[in-house]
């Protein structure tokens, strides 16, 4: 049975992008390294920084690339041309020549040999004193433009091979991390919870790598945070139920008589969520801890009588506990049929978001219900018996 629907993702591959594969046995024979090869494509279309222009108020980072004119076609990569011989700067390979530019070997003529040391000296002075200028991939570039001497260029294209390939059109981020998103429906019948869990083996199961990390999002995150609070949550509204009934009955045993009634109202609420074929949902956990409320005052309405009847006049704990039963069972059902018959408008109603409100009505009727029919017999049994723990435990401590 399939649990997902509409299973949808935003992730656009079909985006076209130039694969330049290296031959290495040509490149070897060639005397060209991978590096210089890397280098090249990275001065022609990447972002290296070779230096920075400083002025009066502002410094100016200088982007080396080839012309915007030659970056519109990947055929431009069959112009492209790798120096076998550029020399070290910085321990590695300097920027080399792109797009067919050669060094003619006129250019070592006397008459060009001041500027050409011109250029070096300006470049070393740029590399001492413009640090920023190394943070590009691999080395930064020396400042020269071009070498100084002839050296031998060989196409990128007699090295490498050139293909087409897919990349994405838009890549999405969540903080600072590539992310994408998969959306999806529950099919029928189906819960969150069940939705969930069937994801989370799933991707046990084919093994997903430890550098994919996936997590949920919107409805199904809400869903996860509040199931991991709830149990805190439910032990939180216990223990201050039980603190505040210690300090006003002035009894550390007495709360407990009030409490037992609460797993009868959680065990009648799940029933009439399965009896209508209901999720347990966060609507409905609201209604578990209404019913908390409401429970508590069936046994606090009966122990507050007894326990006035045993200080006041005498009386032993079966007589006080049965006279409570009996003077408090009315006011018992009058209270407890006003908050059942109000729960009633949220089933039957068919307005808009009634599907929401159906749950906690489903689950407030079938609490009370269950809780009624049993607390009116088991409060007493339980007061009965905590009072003779009460009795017991006090005649240890005098002994002691």
């Amino acid at each position: 049975m399939a649990t997902l629907a509409d299973v949808s993702s935003d992730q656009q591959n079909k985006g076209l992008q130039a694969n330049v594969i290296v031959d290495r046995d040509a490149a070897s024979r060639l005397g060209v390294t991978v590096s210089q090869i890397d280098n090249t494509l990275y001065d022609a279309f990447g972002q290296r920084q070779v230096s920075t222009i400083y002025v009066a108020r502002n410094q100016y980072h200088v982007i080396m690339e080839v012309a915007q004119a030659y970056l519109q076609n990947p055929q431009i990569l069959k112009d492209v041309y790798v120096s076998t011989s550029g020399g070290p700067a910085s321990g590695s390979q300097t920027t080399n020549a792109v797009a067919g530019t050669v060094v003619p070997s006129t250019q070592k003529a006397s008459g060009n040999a001041a500027s050409v040391n011109s250029v070096a000296a300006s470049a070393v002075r740029n590399l001492a004193t413009n640090s920023i200028g190394a943070t590009g991939k691999g080395a930064s570039s020396t400042g020269t433009a071009v070498s100084t001497s002839q050296e031998t260029m060989i196409p990128l294209s007699s090295v490498t091979q050139y293909g087409q390939g897919q990349t994405s059109l838009v890549v999405n981020h969540q903080g600072v991390l590539v992310a994408n998103t998969i959306s999806f429906n529950l099919a029928p019948g189906i819960s969150l919870g069940t939705a969930v869990t069937t994801i989370e083996e799933t991707m046990n199961r084919i093994g997903v790598p430890a550098t994919i990390r996936g997590s949920f999002q919107g409805a199904a995150k809400i869903f996860q945070e509040s199931l991991s609070s709830e149990p805190f949550l439910v032990l939180a509204a216990f223990a201050t139920i039980y603190i505040s009934l210690g300090m006003l009955y002035e009894s550390f045993v007495h709360p407990l008589t009030i409490l037992s009634t609460l797993p009868s109202a959680g065990v009648g609420a799940v029933l009439a969520l399965m009896l209508f074929h209901t999720q347990f949902d966060i609507i409905a956990m609201i209604g578990v801890i209404l019913l908390i409320g409401i429970v508590k005052k069936n046994a606090i309405m009966m122990i507050d009588f007894a326990l006035h009847a045993e200080r006041t006049e005498g009386l032993s704990a079966e007589d006080a506990i049965y006279r409570a039963a009996v003077l408090r069972f009315r006011p018992i059902m009058m209270t407890t049929m006003a908050s059942l018959l109000g729960a009633v408008p949220l089933i039957v109603g068919m307005g808009e978001g009634s599907e929401f409100r159906r749950p906690l009505g489903i689950t407030i009727i079938g609490g009370l219900v269950l809780s009624q029919i049993l607390t009116l017999y088991t409060t007493p049994v339980v007061y009965l018996y905590l009072d003779r723990f009460r009795h017991w435990s006090m005649r240890r401590r005098r002994r002691a």
